[in-house]
């Protein structure tokens, strides 16, 4: 797709200067600076991958037993509210 743009020689210039330095074409970087404005696309991870993910965020996690049922019973939680 081929967008035409009218820059001031100003603006023109100072990116033409930019894109020198880093010794790219003015369409290059201009490519690049718009490429960064845009969201990349993620492809939606699946049931598998987000499963690894958590195991290998969760390592080295010290191991917390688990609650009692009485320390999480409603009574417990909401005994002193009345």
């Amino acid at each position: 797709m081929s967008v035409v743009i009218e820059l001031p020689p100003d603006i023109e210039a100072s990116l033409a200067d930019q894109a020198a330095r880093k010794g790219i074409s003015l369409q290059q970087y201009l490519r690049h600076l718009l490429e960064q404005q845009v969201p990349a696309r993620v492809k939606p991870a699946t049931p598998a991958e987000r499963a690894a993910f958590w195991r290998h965020t969760a390592q080295g996690l010290p191991h917390t037993p688990p609650l009692s049922d009485q320390a999480v019973s409603r009574k417990t939680i909401y005994d002193t509210r009345g």
